[in-house]
């Protein structure tokens, strides 16, 4: 019962990120009076509505997105009147476009020339499409600030936990017991014990483990001066920093070779300010737009692990039903406290909108990145004409788009079934 819990916990907070993702897009549509026929979450069959006005609001079967129904997000070719569709095909493309405008038009009733998507001032058509993913990253912050600031995190300390006997590099399991030749740690060797406090390392006063590990790795090959706090009592020693392959600290992905201790810290439970949020945003930022970049290299991993049974990647992408199956886990864990488990969740949910806010803004259609950019196009059109006082070039024809907007959801697609299947068949699994 407690990983189903888990499981309804995460999917439930996912459907609500996407219905406020769509509020987004609603609101400013609403405001800039784009006459909007459908407010809905989910895709396929429609499994309940409700018509309020001139909207019809609605839940559908399969969970994997959202959408609102503007009329004109399509706009007639230019130099037709309002309403006017001209069926002109030279190629299977422009047969497609033409069918789509026709399609897009046909909502247009007598009257909504002013209430067309397409009509409105380009900063409007950007706003609109940009409340979405906005709406992501204002409850990414939100989240974050829930669990940095309300929650607060375990923070690794400069107090040793834990002694490593020998030299374990980054690509081997941890080890019970040392094997007869294995080389002692620099911790090791000079006597460093569980609940020492690092109190300063090379002439520096430690203030938290980030910079004395940032230290650390900065110091291979060298002897290094260290005060430790011992049951009170301060001890001076010299600490020989030997090499060790390690995992970067900001790329998990990549193995350096870094300056090694040998030493396991204690964490304990913080609360944070809000520059610790502003901080945590701006790295989450950095790693995950990162991570969007390299997906198409992260996919080939995904399909090697769904139908070649390869480990999967933790660090790798992960769908909608593998993320459920992550909070059922958690949830489940005997070896998290309830605390531990709200802090997981918000974290989750927090990084989820944080990823989705981010991948809504790549400027490709059918994206909401994709329109964003056809209004920033249409500014700087508009702007070149004043500035040479030429004619308004008028609005950006999105329509033109279109071939890569059927390439880009054929692809969306793809991905998305082929993580659904990895996430069924070798799923990501919580070990915490």
């Amino acid at each position: 019962m407690g990983w189903l819990a888990g499981v309804l916990i995460l999917f439930f907070g996912l459907l609500a990120s996407i219905a406020l993702h769509e509020l987004g897009h609603f609101s400013f549509a609403k405001l800039f009076r784009v006459r909007t026929t459908q407010f809905m979450v989910g895709f396929g069959p429609t499994m309940w509505s409700r018509r309020k006005g001139e909207t019809e609001y609605g839940v559908k079967w399969i969970p994997l997105g959202g959408y609102i129904r503007m009329i004109g997000m399509l706009p007639p070719r230019k130099g037709d009147a309002p309403g006017q569709v001209r069926r002109v095909s030279t190629g299977p493309w422009q047969g497609l476009i033409e069918s789509a405008r026709g399609a897009a038009l046909e909502e247009v009733r007598p009257g909504d020339e002013d209430r067309v998507f397409y009509a409105k001032k380009w900063w409007q058509k950007l706003l609109i499409m940009f409340g979405g993913p906005a709406m992501n990253l204002i409850l990414a912050v939100v989240f974050f600030a829930i669990l940095l600031m309300g929650l607060g995190v375990q923070r690794a300390q400069p107090v040793i936990q834990e002694v490593s006997p020998c030299m374990v590099p980054a690509s081997q399991a941890r080890l019970d017991s040392c094997p007869a030749n294995a080389a002692p740690t620099p911790a090791q060797q000079v006597g460093l014990k569980a609940g020492d406090r690092i109190v300063s390392y090379d002439g520096r006063r430690v203030g938290d483990y980030a910079q004395l590990q940032k230290q650390i790795r900065d110091s291979a090959g060298r002897t290094v001066p260290m005060i430790v706090d011992r049951a009170g009592r301060q001890i001076t020693l010299n600490v020989p920093i030997t090499r060790n392959k390690m995992r970067d600290l900001d790329n998990e992905d990549k193995v350096v070779e870094v300056g090694f201790l040998g030493i396991t810290p204690t964490s304990e439970m913080e609360r944070q300010g809000p520059g610790a949020v502003a901080s945590t945003m701006g790295d989450l930022t950095k790693h995950t737009a990162g991570a969007l970049l390299r997906m198409p290299q992260k996919m080939v991993g995904i399909w090697n692990a769904a139908f070649s049974g390869e480990k999967r990647d933790p660090n790798g992408p992960i769908g909608v039903v593998g993320v459920s199956r992550i909070g059922g886990d958690v949830a489940a864990s005997d070896q998290l406290t309830g605390g531990e488990k709200v802090s997981y969740f918000v974290m989750l949910l927090g990084s989820l909108n944080l990823a989705v806010g981010l991948f809504n803004l790549v400027p490709l259609l059918p994206l909401d990145g994709g329109h964003i950019a056809g209004a920033l196009l249409e500014a700087i059109k508009k702007g070149f004409a004043r500035v040479f006082r030429r004619p308004d070039p008028g609005y950006v024809d999105v329509a033109k788009a279109l071939p890569v907007t059927y390439v880009m959801a054929a692809v969306l697609i793809v991905m998305g079934g082929l993580l659904i299947y990895a996430d069924l068949v070798n799923p990501i699994r919580f070990s915490g």
